[in-house]
């Protein structure tokens, strides 16, 4: 599991007032789990809906937070996201079961503040609590620089040039061996680029180094 958050601390921020969310998920199971998760950063007041119908009613009373699923039944949650930032909702989050890197692309590029992967449907992870560092280990190491590093901007280790060239064919959908191709060498030397960008971004899917790459602008 992954939980790509540009700005953590900000998704629930203090208020003297409890904070207020709308979870958008039609499984039922992973919108429970939203609003546990959610109550758990003090947020009291969340309502539900299992579709893009069932929630535009509500749009037009912004709340702190959307938790929206990006696959919906009747369309994208990232259309919804976009609805409620229009109408003034401060924070959206995407949700996808799928390591979907077009996705993540979207979700950013739309202003989209976070985006989780969880892998599956019921393994859903949220920061414990506000200003803290997201659940799973991939997403924690995201938030923490090896002591003496060089950096890049935003805080991770700067990549040589033909590892952001890799890094931009993953961005692209290329498999390994079609990156290879592209670029001379073997599926096997490429793998070992992967695993030296995983480490300086400190995520290991591919979803996760392409959402870091676009939000620190590594890659455009």
């Amino acid at each position: 599991m992954s939980v790509l958050l540009e700005q953590p601390a900000s998704l629930v921020a203090y208020r003297p007032n409890k904070p207020t969310a709308m979870v958008v998920v039609a499984d039922p199971r992973v919108r429970s789990t939203v609003t546990r998760h959610l109550w758990a950063l003090g947020v009291r007041d969340v309502i539900e809906a299992s579709s893009i119908a069932e929630a535009r009613p509500r749009i037009g009373n912004p709340r702190d937070i959307c938790v929206a699923d990006v696959h919906l039944p009747d369309g994208s949650g990232l259309t919804l996201l976009s609805e409620t930032r229009a109408a003034g909702w401060p924070n959206g989050l995407a949700l996808s079961a799928a390591d979907d890197i077009g996705a993540v692309r979207n979700a950013l590029a739309g202003g989209v503040k976070g985006y989780v992967v969880t892998g599956t449907r019921n393994n859903v992870g949220l920061p414990t609590r506000p200003g803290a560092a997201p659940i799973g280990s991939a997403a924690a190491r995201m938030h923490r620089r090896p002591p003496g590093a060089p950096s890049h901007p935003g805080g991770y280790r700067e990549l040589s040039g033909r590892e952001v060239e890799v890094l931009r064919l993953v961005a692209e959908g290329q498999s390994n061996k079609a990156i290879g191709v592209s670029m001379g060498l073997s599926a096997l030397t490429v793998k070992s680029h992967l695993a030296r960008i995983a480490r300086k971004l400190g995520t290991g899917d591919r979803a996760g180094m392409v959402a870091v790459a676009l939000r620190t602008g590594i890659i455009h």
